[in-house]
């Protein structure tokens, strides 16, 4: 079987070393070369005509903005960032993923005692799907342009909500939320809640992202926030995100608690504490992304009579979560990206004075 080809780019010696030795582990991965910085990346990749590129975020000379930015109008290679867990670097790692970069790495804090090896798994499966899935991720970007045109709004003050949604999404999905979010009414008459499968330090800086580009309310989400309509809540990276409803108005509730399917947070967490709180009033969405996380949850909230959406196949960039939970027979409708904001207006829009005028 061919192997698929990888190229390494750091400036750091160690993860020229470790991640190589990392990738190479796997029998279907060989890394065909490294590269010390983007000037010698883009000389590099004519000749070892890699499949896949990782590449660091902060080097000399060319950084990993300006080297990716070559990349994808150049050679179209999928590439996978690998950030270290600083504030700019995960602002530079949320702007590569808005350019269109594959998915993202977070380096340990700790790299220089070889802990780099911790995040082993994740690459090679991200260095899998980035093979699998080479050009979805263009179809996002082209997308993105639609929603330049939103501008932030006033919001009304949020209401304790009849209905909430809840969001499941991995690989893709800051692109896909700065799709989709914008497109919503400030007066959208439910309360949303998010997993995001990202690390610790990253949400938080995508909660506030989209918060400057939507009309609804986006906050990473602290222990005892109000779930309100018109507001999104993001789970923070390391925390699974539950909601407990309570006589004055529904809260968020944050733990520790174990991974589930090696997540936290994780999407069967959320969606099955909004199906024990919500009942048919409950409703999840599962987006693009890796693995099954979610599929669980989804069928939990259809069993309580909620309603269960996937995204369709040609608008993810990687199919997995929401494949699963078709082929577990728990989605009710599949919808695409470029629909799904519509598809929930006309599902949750309710035409009443206290709301005002909504556009379905």
């Amino acid at each position: 079987m061919k192997k698929i080809r990888v190229l390494v780019v750091d400036d750091s010696a160690l993860m020229r070393k470790m991640i190589p030795q990392i990738l190479n582990a796997d029998h279907e991965i060989e890394v065909v070369g490294t590269a010390i910085d983007g000037i010698f990346a883009l000389k590099k990749i004519p000749e070892v005509r890699p499949d896949v590129i990782t590449l660091d975020i902060d080097m000399p000379r060319m950084d990993g903005i300006a080297t990716l930015h070559s990349i994808i109008h150049h050679f179209a290679i999928p590439t996978i960032m690998v950030s270290s867990l600083s504030q700019h670097e995960a602002d530079m790692t949320l702007k590569a993923l808005g350019m269109g970069a594959f998915d993202f790495v977070s380096k340990p804090l700790d790299a220089i005692s070889l802990h780099i090896s911790d995040i082993g798994d994740d690459l090679i499966r991200k260095v899998k799907a980035a093979h699998d899935n080479p050009f979805s991720r263009l179809k996002i970007k082209q997308n993105q342009s639609v929603t330049e045109k939103h501008a932030k709004k006033t919001r009304e003050a949020g209401k304790n909500p009849e209905r909430v949604l809840a969001i499941g999404i991995s690989t893709g999905g800051p692109n896909a939320l700065s799709y989709l979010l914008p497109q919503l009414p400030g007066n959208f008459p439910a309360g949303i809640l998010i997993v995001q499968h990202m690390p610790k330090g990253f949400t938080g800086m995508l909660a506030s992202r989209l918060n400057a580009t939507c009309q609804i309310e986006v906050k990473e989400a602290c222990d005892g926030d109000l779930v309100l309509a018109g507001r999104a809540l993001v789970a923070p990276g390391d925390r699974h995100l539950k909601i407990k409803r309570m006589p004055l108005g529904t809260i968020a509730v944050l733990s520790t608690a174990t991974p589930v399917s090696g997540h936290r947070p994780s999407v069967d967490v959320l969606f099955r504490s909004i199906a024990e709180e919500y009942a048919a009033n409950a409703s999840g969405l599962i987006m693009t992304g890796m693995g099954s996380d979610g599929a669980l949850g989804l069928g939990e909230i259809q069993k309580m009579g909620g309603l269960t959406v996937a995204q369709d196949e040609d608008s993810c960039v990687v199919f997995g979560m929401p494949k699963a939970a078709v082929e577990r027979h728990v989605v009710t409708k599949t919808v695409s990206l470029g629909n799904m904001a519509e598809f929930l207006i006309n599902e949750f829009c309710i035409r009443e004075e206290s709301y005002g005028t909504v556009t379905c």
